[in-house]
């Protein structure tokens, strides 16, 4: 270039939004977690995979304030959010669907994405939600009448995502989505999951048995064994591992 400096683009990397440090979390007198650390940016999908009892939905629930933290720190959005209680972290945007699903299911499909907006005050703003909710899960809208109790595993799931998004998350926690749920749907939860992801900017930190399925979708990953992080990198690395391929992925 000629006539002034020329113009060097730079790759800068996303905000880090969630930055976990040390983090040791104790059930009774047993550490279920010792010394976890993650750092995860704006925009990215995150796995965390493991196997049973490794300490994967532990390390959620801590996050969430559902779980106390013994020792460590949980900053989001650059404020330390440590031992705050549940419903102050949703307020801040970071929302979390358990294992299990935990849906309301005496409730209707509508009736519980309602209590997802127990926070909000403005029916404007749970009107456009709920449209959100509908239009990236079809199938709740067909069945908004309906006892959530009735509806297919899939469908709960959808559920329970759904009432998750009702409080405007910036930042979504999933904890094994797949669970119990026919391949077919599976395959249609994670490709919301990456729609809400690339079409709305939230943040994802997914715990998932298939850890095949949860590596191909997201960015990068950390691998939980016995309560400590014994790897991280990117997704796509991680998958060609001999460790990881060995243990979760089947030695494909």
């Amino acid at each position: 270039m000629t006539g002034g400096k020329a113009a060097i683009a730079q790759k800068v990397d996303p905000p880090v939004v969630l930055e976990v440090t040390n983090l040791t979390v104790n059930y009774g007198v047993i550490t279920a977690i010792h010394d976890v650390s993650l750092r995860i940016r704006q925009g990215e999908i995150v796995t965390l995979i493991g196997t049973n009892g490794a300490g994967k939905t532990t390390t959620l629930r801590a996050i969430s304030g559902l779980l106390k933290a013994r020792n460590g720190t949980i900053v989001y959005l650059d404020e330390n959010i440590t031992n705050l209680p549940p419903h102050q972290i949703v307020k801040r945007g970071l929302c979390h669907v358990p294992e299990g699903r935990m849906i309301f299911a005496n409730l209707t499909v509508l009736e519980n994405l309602k209590m997802g907006a127990y926070l909000q005050r403005d029916k404007s703003v749970i009107a456009r939600e709920m449209d959100f909710v509908f239009s990236t899960f079809p199938r709740l809208r067909e069945r908004s009448k309906q006892v959530a109790g009735t509806l297919s595993g899939g469908e709960q799931q959808m559920l329970a995502i759904g009432r998750a998004l009702m409080s405007k998350p910036k930042f979504l926690m999933l904890d094994e989505p797949s669970l119990g749920i026919a391949p077919l749907l599976v395959k249609t939860i994670f490709e919301k999951i990456v729609e809400i992801n690339r079409e709305h900017g939230i943040t994802v930190l997914l715990v998932e048995q298939n850890a095949n399925l949860a590596l191909e979708i997201s960015h990068c990953g950390y691998v939980l064994e016995t309560g400590r992080i014994s790897l991280h990198g990117n997704s796509s690395a991680l998958r060609e591992n001999p460790q990881v391929k060995s243990a979760y992925l089947g030695g494909a």
